[in-house]
């Protein structure tokens, strides 16, 4: 594993960490306990530091399951939360002080820890942003133990360039993959100028660029990837990195052309995000112990090579960019 400054945090946090909206089962699967210590484990055992969690992921057992495994460790592991998908309508108007800081609360009563080392706001309405009072509320749960830093998750580079606006943001979350490339245009010029700890989400698209995908593939009825391919209950940008399907299948045999042979595509896609040197970490997420070493398995290949680079980023500019690229 190798490792990298989480921005201002200063933390040093591994390349690949571990994303937990899936743990313990497949979307759309019930919870299992044994199974995401299992996998908490496993990324821990293979040089994960990093880990980033949700109060809404399986209605808070995801964060429960984090923090039993990390208090059972001897290592430093640093867990991020979010906080503000709870409220229903999820509205502007919802998002007060009050109700940010018992989520907090509650996040630290779940994960059974003194302090969280990073807390995001989970992908807020547009409004939220020029909301400074929501902002200033966590310096005052700093002040008090509560939290180290705020970070935000994000779905537009644009709420991105808002929110480190904030001198108190410190990191962002956000859908970053060789399908979805407009951040590392300025945002990342912006982010390095400031020193913001930028965490790479959604990088495998929802799993479309691992290449174990085809036209007959099914998702269960609670899998996102198949209820909301059109944005039917969250932002469609979260699904397939708001691709269509089949023009996603499309743009990764392209891709499977230029590595023949090769049957698992993940890694070779999570190399392609690391050559960016904005990157903190990845997060990428895991329902079996074989996703989380393919994930790691991104130090065994080769280098990519400039041709090969410049070769992946045709197929996205003739394939994806079209369609996608000025959405999100």
């Amino acid at each position: 594993m190798k490792y990298r400054k989480l921005g201002k945090t200063n933390f040093e946090i591994s390349e690949i960490a571990l994303g937990t909206w899936q743990v313990g089962g497949k979307w759309g699967s019930p919870f299992n306990d044994k199974t995401a210590d299992e996998l908490i484990n496993t990324a821990i055992d293979n040089g994960v530091n990093f880990i980033d969690t949700a109060d809404v992921y399986e209605n808070g057992l995801s964060e429960t399951a984090v923090g039993r495994v990390v208090r059972s460790r001897s290592e430093r592991i640093y867990v991020a939360t979010k906080c503000g998908r709870q409220i229903n309508p999820h509205t502007s108007e919802g998002y007060t002080p009050k109700v940010l800081q018992k989520f907090v609360e509650d996040s630290l009563k779940r994960t059974g820890l003194e302090t969280l080392d990073l807390i995001q706001l989970h992908c807020p309405p547009n409004p939220v942003y020029y909301r400074p009072e929501i902002f200033e509320m966590f310096d005052r749960l700093k002040e008090q133990g509560k939290i180290q830093n705020l970070g935000v998750s994000v779905e537009k580079v644009e709420e991105a360039l808002k929110a480190i606006e904030y001198p108190n943001v410190n990191t962002v979350q956000i859908i970053f993959n060789l399908f979805r490339q407009r951040p590392s245009e300025l945002f990342f010029k912006e982010a390095k100028k400031k020193d913001i700890g930028i965490i790479a989400r959604v990088p495998l698209a929802s799993g479309l660029l691992t290449g174990l995908f085809n036209s007959e593939t099914t998702f269960e009825s609670q899998d996102h990837r198949n209820f909301n391919r059109n944005g039917e209950a969250f932002d469609k940008g979260e699904t397939f990195s708001g691709i269509n399907y089949e023009l996603g299948l499309k743009a990764v045999e392209a891709l499977k052309a230029l590595f023949p042979g090769v049957t698992n595509l993940a890694p070779i896609a999570l190399q392609w995000i690391l050559k960016f040197d904005e990157i903190s970490c990845i997060i990428p997420g895991a329902s079996k112990v074989s996703h989380v070493k393919s994930n790691v398995s991104v130090y065994d290949l080769q280098e990519l090579t400039p041709d090969k680079i410049k070769a992946m980023n045709a197929i996205y500019e003739q394939y994806i960019k079209p369609e996608v690229h000025q959405i999100w």
